[in-house]
């Protein structure tokens, strides 16, 4: 008999145990080994070197978060199930098991708009019947239909677990030290009310710190210029490979690759989420490493941008660019390389950001008298209403010439 019951080190969070055999069984499945190569952050270590962790040390982390959220509501004498908690550890472990190469950049390049979150459900499907059934309850707890409201709200809200490990998972990988949260002290303060996921009144700094926190890193580190830059590149790599390929060019890459290359759009196949489940960032690595070469002048420019690390100029502003400029850029950029489709390598891209939303999902605070308010309606709150406002910023990137 093999022992399941596994400790796992974590640079964040410490020991981790895995106190189920099916949560040890799943992350044996190659399902989610997958994972082990799929970076958490996209290109994002192009700009913080040390920004090189994956999926799987993510979704094992957040899983861990989860076992510690649901020991804390148990002390308060919320009756939680063996069930329930295998569930909710379930659903956190596989709730990135769908992502493709490099994350959010590619989903919609190779999957036809295919969210991560639908190929999960699929996954999850997929290994519910291999299980026999194990995973049932998760995946009730995954779409967020499970009867007791705040097993979802623990998997998916402004306040979930998910959130609470790649913060503190990002920023100490990142070293930007501004995303360290206080995880335990948030969870310690979580608490359940009319089966809602709630905070006990006095964290209310703690979860203003969470969000503030949330902020600077989409700003610091996620929406970065050069983050946000490198992130359309492999976007706009991909498009232009795929053009190319529909053009009759053969470009050299992976059979997997090659396949989502090819394919046009429709529903997904057998054989598409066969090919899938064998795509990794490797695939996308080694294709620009040989397109690089490409007789495509634009493909090859992208490409050299990522692999040599010499990216494109950017300036970031409040406002939307004016067009003249960007007409001029595109007009130098022509005749410096001899080309006519210069405005292929001239974009301008967007990037918006609201910390907090007060309707989608608010957090509520529970009151020492029983009552319960959404955080900015609470007396106490400092930062809340300077975080409830949407900010855009535009971001202009252009050849160095």
């Amino acid at each position: 008999m093999q022992n399941k019951l596994k400790i796992i080190n974590d640079p964040v969070h410490g020991f981790i145990k895995i106190p189920h055999e099916i949560l040890f069984d799943v992350i044996e499945h190659p399902y989610f080994q997958r994972l082990r190569r799929i970076s958490q952050t996209g290109l994002l270590n192009l700009i913080f070197p040390g920004a090189t962790h994956t999926r799987f040390h993510h979704a094992i982390g957040a899983m861990h978060l989860m076992f510690t959220a649901l020991e804390t509501l148990k002390q308060k004498g919320v009756e939680i199930s063996v069930e329930e908690e295998k569930g909710a550890m379930l659903a956190i472990l596989m709730h990135d098991i769908g992502h493709g190469p490099f994350s959010h950049a590619l989903e919609s390049m190779l999957m036809d708009d295919w969210h991560h979150e639908n190929l999960s459900l699929l996954l999850m499907n997929r290994l519910n019947d291999h299980f026999d059934g194990q995973l049932s309850v998760a995946i009730e707890m995954f779409q967020g239909k499970y009867h007791r409201k705040f097993f979802n709200q623990l998997i998916s809200s402004q306040l979930d677990v998910d959130r609470l490990d790649y913060l503190n998972r990002d920023s100490f990988f990142t070293g930007v030290s501004e995303g360290n949260i206080n995880t335990q002290r948030i969870i310690s303060m979580m608490n359940v009310c009319n089966e809602e996921l709630v905070i006990d009144a006095k964290g209310v700094y703690s979860i203003e710190n969470f969000l503030t926190a949330r902020m600077f890193m989409y700003w610091q580190v996620y929406y970065h210029k050069t983050s946000a830059l490198a992130e359309f590149i492999l976007v706009k790599i991909l498009e232009r490979a795929k053009y190319l390929v529909s053009q009759g060019v053969d470009l050299p890459a992976t059979d997997n690759l090659k396949y989502f290359l090819n394919r046009s759009k429709s529903s997904a196949t057998e054989e598409d989420i066969q090919r899938f489940t064998e795509l990794d960032d490797n695939d996308i690595i080694q294709a620009m490493k040989l397109w690089q070469n490409a007789d495509d002048f634009i493909l090859s420019y992208w490409c050299k941008c990522v692999v040599k690390r010499n990216l494109p100029k950017t300036i970031i502003s409040s406002k939307p660019f004016d067009e003249d400029f960007i007409k001029e850029k595109i007009k130098i950029t022509n005749e410096y390389f001899g080309i006519d489709n210069a405005e292929e390598l001239v974009n301008e891209i967007e990037r918006e950001l609201r910390p907090y939303n007060t309707e989608k999902q608010p957090i509520f605070l529970l009151q020492k008298n029983g009552k319960i308010i959404k955080l900015n309606e609470s007396e106490d709150q400092l930062l809340s209403g300077l975080i409830m406002n949407k900010t855009t910023r535009y971001i202009l990137a252009f050849p160095r010439i």
